[in-house]
């Protein structure tokens, strides 16, 4: 189960991220988190670039609503989504991660 954590700006939603892969999309849940993989390289920040564009574009908000807040040079991250409610994002997830 992926953890929603609530934040002042939004909503913090815990990601592993899986750069360099053929592919860039929603992978599902790894080890309570949303796994994305982006195919850009771990290097100079461009895997975290590509997250924020997957994540922007599957949850349909702006880039500059989505933001890291830790985790820039790990798998494991944490991005502060804006605009979404926990109920939106629950729901959200629920349905990316059953496909």
């Amino acid at each position: 189960m992926i953890q929603i954590t609530e934040h002042a700006d939004g909503c913090i939603v815990p990601v592993h991220a899986q750069p360099g892969a053929r592919k860039a999309g929603i992978l599902g849940e790894h080890s309570g988190a949303l796994k994305v993989a982006v195919t850009a390289p771990p290097e100079d920040g461009r895997a975290n670039k590509a997250l924020v564009e997957v994540l922007a574009k599957a949850l349909d908000v702006k880039r500059s609503q989505v933001k890291l807040l830790s985790g820039a040079t790990s798998r494991e991250k944490r991005f502060l989504i804006q605009g979404l409610s926990r109920g939106a994002l629950k729901s959200w997830l629920a349905a990316m991660v059953d496909e």
